[in-house]
């Protein structure tokens, strides 16, 4: 059983804000929206729960049209960035409310509400009103009042960016566990990559309101069909540069010359796009190996134990994302390392090659 969505489209006016989109979702499953700002994952999101209707195209749920069947008529949990609770009624009462909408037992309610609120640490406060909270414990109220629910379909639209950093943490862990033993559908939007691998489950990357790419998270992170995808999986954005093969070199930068991976041995000679993700550029390359080239140190971010460095190059900024602590000066000439055992080859039309 499955929640499919069949070249789902979403035109406002003269704007298409979701261009024909067709994926299907198994029951059981995490999925994770992948999107810069208005990618166009909350629009998919509000066409996948009945906030907005599609102007064309269908959505099935479990083997049923739901296209034009009301958010009221569905059992559905969404949970936005911004909370929204019922500021009149106690954190437990907010938590307990659509319980209470589907008749269920009060000792069920209560045992529901206390695990839920356990493992969103709102257990002390279940007697206040939203006002008396901070805002990071009034969204983790919405958060579990779509825990509770035994909802068929639930949306997650980046619920953790306004809490505190160790709660995030601490979240992304336990809500795939959270849904696993569940037949339900989840849904949860995100701008993060590190958040999408973090959760696993599938990935749809979206870019100006199309999915570019859906399949299992490590799939489609380590092989994008296309330079657009493999853009939007990348935090830091992953290096692109124009790349000419000729015979067994690569050229870059206009006169770096390389010696070509022997896996493109078959790839035709021509101009590609050779793009790497920057914790497969590292500071120190040797003089003269494969891969080696300098830069300008534009910026250089030191965070604990890892190293964020932005060069300039011929061909425009590279990013360097390592382990330990490379203080370089800014404008000074860093010397580094581009793995081409790593690095993605695409074409003049952004499909991937190699």
């Amino acid at each position: 059983m499955t929640l499919e969505l069949r070249i789902v489209e979403k035109r406002v006016g003269a704007e298409t804000h979701i261009h024909p989109t067709s994926v299907v979702m198994e029951d059981g499953s995490f999925n994770v929206l992948l999107g810069t700002t208005l990618a166009g994952k909350t629009t998919l999101m509000q066409l996948m729960a009945g906030i907005q209707k599609p102007t064309a195209g269908e959505i099935w749920f479990r083997g049923r049209n739901v296209t034009h069947v009301p958010v009221q008529k569905r059992n559905v949990s969404m949970v936005y960035q911004q909370f929204i609770n019922y500021p009149n009624l106690s954190v437990f009462d907010n938590i307990a409310s659509p319980l209470r909408v589907a008749g269920m037992d009060r000792k069920e309610i209560e045992r529901r509400v206390g695990a839920a609120a356990e493992l969103l640490r709102l257990a002390p406060m279940l007697q206040r009103r939203p006002s008396e909270l901070s805002g990071g414990q009034q969204q983790r109220t919405a958060i579990a009042r779509a825990v509770v629910k035994d909802s068929d379909l639930i949306l997650l639209d980046e619920p953790l960016a306004n809490l505190d950093y160790k709660l995030r943490e601490e979240l992304r862990d336990e809500l795939p566990k959270l849904f696993a033993g569940r037949k339900a559908v989840v849904v949860y939007a995100t701008t993060e990559p590190a958040e999408a691998l973090l959760f696993g489950g599938n990935t749809a990357t979206l870019h100006e309101g199309r999915i570019t790419q859906f399949g299992g998270t490590a799939e489609t992170y380590r092989n994008p069909h296309d330079l657009i995808t493999a853009q939007v999986f990348s935090d830091p954005p992953i290096n692109v540069t124009p790349v000419r093969k000729t015979a067994t070199k690569l050229t870059v930068f206009g006169t770096v010359t390389w010696p070509a991976p022997k896996r493109l041995a078959k790839l035709p000679d021509g101009a590609y796009s050779l793009a790497l993700r920057p914790h497969h550029v590292l500071p120190a390359g040797r003089a003269g190996a494969a891969g080696s080239f300098t830069g300008r140190v534009l910026v250089t971010e030191i965070s604990g134990s890892e190293s964020v460095i932005h060069v300039a190059t011929p061909e425009g900024t590279w990013v360097s994302h390592s382990h330990g602590v490379h203080p370089f000066a800014i404008g000074a000439e860093a010397r580094l390392h581009a793995d081409l055992d790593h690095a993605l080859f695409f074409d003049s039309t952004g499909a991937r090659v190699m």
